[in-house]
């Protein structure tokens, strides 16, 4: 069996991405578990990177680690402060929970190894954000307005519904 390169940066991106979302799922502390899904929306993105999904790779660290994960990371420091809580999360089911999650992982290594995979020619590394981008402000302009409005919306639903006050 031959070892490149490519493998050796995919097992390290998967070992990141493994290992991070291990600690999310097992840490007693908020604060850590959080830091932890840092480090595994960026194996994630390295993994669309590796798959020559750039535009994918760029969103995830977009949405994901400069939205999502600043806003929870905040959220959790900024209640913290104000409730003066102890936060921390607890791990209760772990059995039950390793149970499932090894059978999952049994049924998915035999039906990826029972599998016969079709291999193509494949195409050659290409950038694929300037084609996405066309394709949003051109011929998929309408659906990708109408989806920015309907988010609009729902944001400014959802600010509706906490500013609204409970009437006594």
């Amino acid at each position: 069996m031959h070892f490149t390169a490519s493998d050796g940066v995919f097992l390290a991106f998967a070992a990141i991405t493994v290992g991070s979302a291990v600690v999310v799922t097992l840490a007693r502390s908020l604060i850590y578990s959080a830091f932890a899904l840092l480090f595994t929306f960026f194996g994630v993105a390295g993994l669309y990177l590796l798959l020559g999904a750039d535009f994918i790779a760029a969103s995830q660290l977009l949405i994901y680690v400069g939205g999502i994960l600043v806003l929870l990371l905040f959220g959790v420091m900024l209640t913290h402060k104000l409730y003066d809580l102890d936060l921390k999360s607890e791990v209760t089911q772990f059995a039950p929970a390793a149970i499932v999650a090894a059978g999952l992982f049994v049924v998915l290594a035999v039906l990826g190894f029972r599998t016969t995979w079709k291999i193509g020619p494949g195409r050659a590394p290409s950038a694929t954000t300037d084609e996405i981008g066309h394709l949003f402000m051109g011929q998929y302009l309408l659906p990708f307005e109408a989806a920015s409005v309907l988010l609009l919306v729902a944001l400014i639903g959802a600010a509706m519904i906490v500013r609204r006050k409970k009437e006594a």
